[in-house]
């Protein structure tokens, strides 16, 4: 097969602009046989709390662990019900059943794909421990009334911050509003290394300790309980630590992107751009369009090689996995009723103009 004419992201283009650093990087943690923590994950995690102007950051070995370590952290019992959204990946929500708790799913606002803070009141019960809100797509969740609820009901938040490295909700970072934030450096993130790595940011420190306690198998040496072994492997740090000063410089790129999308976009058929609340600032994880006419773009798609996804096929409450919690789609209507009708466009800093008109040019003769 032909190389893609605009790839739905390049991270081969993001390594070549950075090669000589990070082969350097890579190198240097070979030479120190720094495989596992060690200076190179010291030196990240000082340099991510710095980024996000927080107290306390502790590696993990992915985004999904840190959700689970979170939650290990803040006391979750088997039974105990925690509120997410119906619209995200599965980490959200299967890290709370691991963690022993019980997920309540809950339906999103019809404009940003995040959790409706609305809809969270009604879902409350005397087993309500916690919310796990999403910044979903790069777009930070409401989390004002978000942070009003928890503390009104003594709940805990814990935001999931996967796809949303320096989203902003008025001025505040993500990840720095809540109890907690996790984060994953999963390659084709905002931040991403080149392999799994993942964080845990707080302004606790007790949560803070306990964490790093237990991602490192309970201390090492003296094991003071029992832990799990989730730890960021030091080629991954050094890579990160490459990355960490561009992120600012990508973030603005991939805005300036995202707004000539949606100048380009406006008034095609009936494509419909993404929508941005006041007061905060969007990264652009991803670019999500809502259509009825997906079929029909994504044939042309795939016509002249370009790039997309779907992020996410089915809201969480329809997947098999969940099948047992009996919902119907009358239970979600917002996250249920686009399902069908979203489609991510490439989207990364390093894309040039051309490409994303011919990303434009292929949509328009969709209709």
């Amino acid at each position: 097969m032909p190389p893609a004419s605009v790839p739905f992201a390049d991270l081969h283009a993001q390594y070549l602009s950075l090669k000589s650093e990070i082969d350097q990087a890579i190198s240097a943690v070979i030479g120190e046989s720094a495989f596992i923590r060690g200076s190179f994950v010291d030196h990240f995690e000082k340099n991510f709390k710095e980024l996000l102007g927080i107290e306390h950051c502790i590696s993990c070995g992915n985004g999904t662990d840190a959700i689970y370590i979170a939650m290990k952290g803040l006391g979750i019992k088997p039974g105990d019900e925690v509120i997410t959204t119906a619209h995200s990946w599965i980490s959200t929500s299967e890290t709370i059943s691991q963690a022993g708790g019980k997920v309540v799913f809950c339906d999103t606002t019809p404009d940003t794909f995040t959790i409706d803070p609305e809809q969270i009141k009604a879902k409350i019960t005397q087993r309500t421990v916690g919310i796990i809100p999403v910044h979903l797509y790069g777009h930070p969740a409401n989390m004002d009334p978000i942070i009003d609820i928890a503390n009104k009901n003594n709940l805990w938040v814990v935001e999931d911050c996967a796809q949303a490295h320096l989203a902003r909700y008025k001025s505040k970072v993500v990840g720095t509003i809540g109890t907690a934030g996790t984060f994953s450096f999963y390659p084709g993130k905002n931040l991403g290394a080149m392999g799994d790595a993942g964080a845990i940011v707080t302004q606790d420190s007790k949560l803070a300790a306990w964490c790093a306690l237990f991602a490192r198998h309970g201390g090492k040496g003296e094991h003071q309980i029992e832990g799990i072994n989730s730890r960021m492997d030091g080629i991954q740090a050094a890579i990160l630590n490459v990355k960490i000063p561009r992120l600012e410089d990508w973030t603005k790129k991939r805005q300036l992107i995202a707004k000539k999308y949606d100048e380009m976009l406006a008034g095609i058929g009936d494509i419909e751009i993404p929508k941005v609340s006041p007061d905060v600032e969007h990264v652009y994880h991803l670019y999500v369009i809502k259509t009825r006419s997906r079929e029909a773009i994504q044939m042309k798609f795939k016509e002249n090689n370009i790039g997309f996804s779907i992020n996410y096929p089915k809201a969480l409450p329809f997947y098999p996995a969940y099948s047992s919690l009996g919902h119907k789609p009358s239970d979600f209507p917002n996250a249920y009723g686009y399902q069908d009708r979203i489609l991510s466009l490439p989207m990364f800093p390093e894309m040039t103009d051309n490409q994303q008109e011919i990303v434009v040019r292929s949509i328009c003769n969709s209709f």
